[in-house]
């Protein structure tokens, strides 16, 4: 479904192999958290996708886990910033702009995509959903 979703907008994109299911519970235990079942059903097809020049759309599972556990860690070299553990990030916009779920008590409540401006620490909702955000990234609907 992803797979085809996804090459119905742009045929650009590209595939790696599906998660296995030790990297899908990977993300569980390093992270504490739950996969949002659209994100889960992504990764059953493909652990991640990537554009031109090898740029991630979906940030594979192993890069999730480190880029994750990096920012919610980076509030201690930064004054003034809010932590950022309350976010599963699983893209960026290659400008240092993140986009992620919304974590509220460890649990990801909602499907709403959030970008978080690196800049100024702000978080804004994005998109209403994953296929929301995959669409306005490809089609340029999105734009940080």
């Amino acid at each position: 479904m992803w797979k085809n979703y996804i090459s119905d907008i742009s045929k650009e994109y590209q595939f790696k192999t599906p998660a296995t299911n030790a990297e899908l519970a990977s993300i569980k235990k390093e992270l504490n958290v739950e996969l949002p079942k659209k994100l889960e059903e992504l990764y059953s097809e493909t652990n991640g996708v990537f554009g031109e020049y090898g740029i991630y759309l979906i940030w594979s599972t192993e890069q999730i886990v480190k880029e994750n556990l990096f920012f919610r860690t980076i509030h201690d070299f930064r004054d003034n910033m809010i932590p950022l553990d309350n976010f599963l990030f699983f893209s960026d916009a290659g400008n240092g702009d993140l986009f992620g779920y919304q974590l509220i008590n460890g649990c990801i409540q909602n499907e709403e995509i959030y970008v978080w401006n690196h800049e100024d620490d702000t978080r804004t909702v994005i998109a209403s959903s994953l296929e929301e955000f995959i669409s306005g990234m490809i089609n340029g609907g999105i734009s940080v």
